[in-house]
């Protein structure tokens, strides 16, 4: 704390001199249409309906990644101090609407986070010292795997049309690739032989754009290509093209039932042929069924690149043109449940690879998750109870750290309206929208 109350001296010196494959039953969809009115949170009518060991993963996220922005925030302080009243620009970053009190979310977490009252009355935060060891220790792991993230950053830009994406969207990435702050005005520029910042479509449009500088054929094998073949990267002279390589599946042990029915249309689509990401998608016909499968195979190696093997879905929506995915992205992962699992829980809709996970625990750990584990183990200080392994522990401290009922997270029917068709004897050819909703009228209790 002296510390702190030091440096909040010398900055007010300072001052003072001058961001399943699933299949709906339709008996079911009827019957949770007659129960469902509009008014009621998408959580609670899917309560029972969940992966609970995913959901856990979701939760937990939407704690750390409050955290991990309130660190970036005090990075960017000369003195990494910044008052509470400047802390709440940050609301909607933090996802934190009002009345919750961010001074109350600080208060919970004593291990991470100072608060310093001065003699005007000013509240203030800072980093704890075991804040700034970690803050550092990531900073550390970053550049330990710089030249990974570099091949990741590299690989879309070969999977997109143009072999150019912007800036502005593959910031998005930068926590789930593992990219430092400085990302956008540094990095880039720090692999010239892999891309270069461009403004293609200057003076109408100054927006900036990476572009892919060299074409490296051994990077254009898929992820499943390579544990398939036991290499880290593929042949010099490897040119991409049709595979046979199915998805590994997952499912929930209440699907038996499913499977038992869908069974030969899983093996199916499994056996169907599709071409890999990194070949010219330009003469597949948008709705087939081959189109799909190579939207599944794009979807799959982007959350691979991933360091929790997960994603906003929003971020992959972002990039439908670039990647030639089709407009209805959302059914297509709903869809096929046993590749993917979508959690609906807050404002934004997560995507998860199922095969990457055993329970709520990553199967392979980059060094990064393990960081945020212990990150999240300084989260918090409940005597009472030491860990929290359910859904409901979570829910509870989220609910305890607000000093509030609970985070206005409401995901409303009519915000995500979708029109729902038959999908008995259509499995992948039809392309008709499906609400989240929906999906989870089929989850078997």
């Amino acid at each position: 704390m002296l510390n702190l109350i030091g440096r909040r001296r010398c900055l007010s010196a300072e001052l003072n001199s001058s961001n399943v494959l699933l299949f709906i039953d339709s008996s079911a969809i009827m019957q949770w249409h007659r129960s469902m009115t509009t008014s009621k949170r998408v959580q609670d009518r899917s309560k029972k309906k969940r992966v609970h060991d995913l959901e856990i993963v979701t939760e937990k996220h939407k704690i750390l990644s409050k955290v991990l922005l309130i660190f970036e925030v005090l990075k960017q302080e000369p003195q990494q101090i910044i008052s509470i009243r400047e802390l709440d620009d940050y609301r909607r970053q933090l996802n934190l609407p009002k009345p919750h009190k961010i001074s109350a979310f600080l208060r919970k977490s004593p291990k991470l986070f100072e608060l310093y009252k001065d003699d005007r009355g000013i509240l203030w935060c800072g980093l704890t010292k075991e804040a700034e060891d970690l803050v550092r220790e990531e900073e550390a792991i970053i550049e330990q795997h710089s030249d990974k993230a570099a091949e990741l950053v590299t690989r879309m830009l070969m999977m997109s049309v143009d072999k150019r994406l912007a800036l502005d969207k593959i910031v998005h990435f930068r926590r789930d690739l593992g990219l430092p702050m400085d990302f956008r005005n540094h990095w880039v520029r720090r692999f010239p032989d892999h891309f270069r910042v461009v403004q293609p479509f200057k003076p109408y449009d100054e927006s900036e754009y990476l572009e892919l500088a060299n074409w490296k054929s051994s990077w254009a094998m898929t992820e499943l290509e390579r544990k398939a073949l036991g290499v880290m990267h593929g042949p010099d002279d490897h040119v991409p093209g049709p595979l046979s390589l199915s998805f590994p599946m997952k499912f929930p042990p209440d699907y038996r039932q499913v499977l038992s029915r869908y069974k030969g249309k899983i093996e199916d689509f499994q056996k169907r042929e599709y071409l890999s990401p990194y070949a010219d998608a330009s003469e597949l016909k948008a709705g087939t069924l081959e189109f799909n499968k190579r939207a599944v195979a794009v979807m799959h190696e982007l959350l691979s690149f991933t360091v929790g093997k997960r994603l906003v879905t929003d971020y992959l929506t972002h990039f439908r043109k670039e990647f030639v995915m089709p407009q209805k992205l959302m059914r297509l992962l709903l869809k096929h449940f046993g590749i993917f699992y979508v959690s609906e829980r807050g404002k934004r809709f997560h995507v998860y690879i199922n095969s990457a996970y055993e329970g709520s625990e990553l199967i392979e750990k980059h060094p990064l998750i393990v960081w945020r584990e212990k990150v999240l183990s300084f989260v918090g200080y409940r005597k009472k109870k030491e860990t929290m392994d359910t859904l409901t522990d979570l829910q509870e401290y989220e609910d305890d750290m607000f000093e509030s009922e609970s985070e206005d997270e409401n995901v409303q029917v009519e915000n995500n309206k979708l029109t729902m068709g038959s999908l008995e004897g259509d499995f992948l050819e039809n392309e008709s929208e499906m609400e989240i909703d929906e999906v989870c009228s089929a989850y078997r209790e």
